[in-house]
């Protein structure tokens, strides 16, 4: 139905964080958006990314669809240096307009859902490509996504231990007292070798920045292993990627109009899309190492923001602004 409304709601941190949504909802919505790809009812445009030499990263992404009759654009700047200001790395905004009228229905607070819809792709992606008795998580950068993941990672996963390892003592010691009041055992890795080396689920979201040298070796990974690469593989050794039994990325058309690929394309097997339309084969044994490794896909920012926004308009969350 097209909306007629010339309302804006603003949903905050604070109000999407009242909705509480799971790890279900989210894995829900962004499959429902994946399979109306191939019915023609949900579209998805490349990522848009530009790289000033001062290492800031801006990205926006689009993606619209029928069902449910929403458009959302996301606009994103990671900036390495803002921290010493004060500042989260990452900021981003969402705006979500009716798909049929154009007319705009919200503003959501785009670092939320950064977060939780990365976390929600991973764990599509998990859902396929890990062990279903996957119990030891290890986490690699201890920010933001490390903190979505565990709780995405925790309701899929029979969870009773993580390993963290981060530089920053801080946001480390954070996250370790969040595991710990799941009722996790939480080990303070020394190196990141010894933090990967037993684990079954792998997260790295180590923060981008052109001082960034690669570091992590995919032939430290025990069979049956599984890894999610928030951090677009940049912490990973290209070297050592062969050591994967099979590589899925996000979007492989988005993928192929980048002008510096993820990983060697040769080594991937597929994308999201046909993990979720069974094209592309989930886990085949259980012993395979498998890594999904993604810049980020337009769909999932529109799944959860749409998902929000619904929640949101039934509970009376959130401001309301007249346009």
């Amino acid at each position: 139905m097209t909306q007629t409304s010339s309302v804006i709601r603003y949903l905050s941190r604070g109000s999407l964080q009242s909705l509480q949504l799971s790890t279900q909802d989210i894995i829900a919505s962004i499959e429902h958006l994946i399979l109306g790809q191939s019915r023609q009812q949900v579209w998805n445009a490349p990522t848009a990314v530009i790289t000033p030499l001062d290492g800031r990263y801006m990205m926006a992404t689009l993606a619209a669809a029928d069902d449910p009759p929403f458009l959302a654009v996301k606009a994103l700047v990671l900036n390495p240096d803002n921290p010493k200001h004060g500042l989260n790395s990452i900021n981003a905004l969402v705006t979500l307009l009716d798909s049929q009228s154009g007319l705009p229905l919200a503003i959501i607070d785009g670092n939320w859902v950064t977060a939780v819809r990365t976390a929600g792709l991973s764990a599509v992606a998990a859902k396929r490509l890990a062990r279903p008795d996957a119990s030891i998580a290890a986490f690699i950068g201890c920010g933001v996504q490390a903190h979505s993941h565990l709780l995405a990672l925790a309701e899929l996963f029979p969870l009773t231990q993580i390993r963290a390892f981060g530089r920053g003592a801080t946001s480390r010691d954070t996250f370790c007292r969040s595991a710990e009041k799941m009722g996790l055992s939480v080990i303070v890795s020394q190196t990141a070798q010894e933090a990967v080396s037993d684990a079954d689920l792998i997260v790295t979201s180590v923060t981008l920045s052109p001082q960034l040298i690669p570091f992590l070796d995919a032939r430290w990974l025990k069979p049956g292993a599984f890894v999610t690469m928030t951090d677009l593989a940049a912490s990973w050794l290209a070297e050592s990627m062969p050591a994967f039994d099979r590589i899925i990325v996000d979007d492989l058309e988005q993928e192929a109009s980048m002008p510096k690929p993820l990983v060697d394309p040769a080594l991937v097997c597929g994308d999201l899309s046909g993990l979720v339309n069974g094209s592309v084969p989930g886990r085949c044994s259980d012993s395979e190492r498998t890594a999904f490794v993604f810049r980020g896909l337009a769909l999932g920012d529109l799944a959860v923001a749409s998902l929000v926004y619904r929640r949101a308009c039934q509970c009376s969350k959130g401001a309301l602004i007249e346009a």
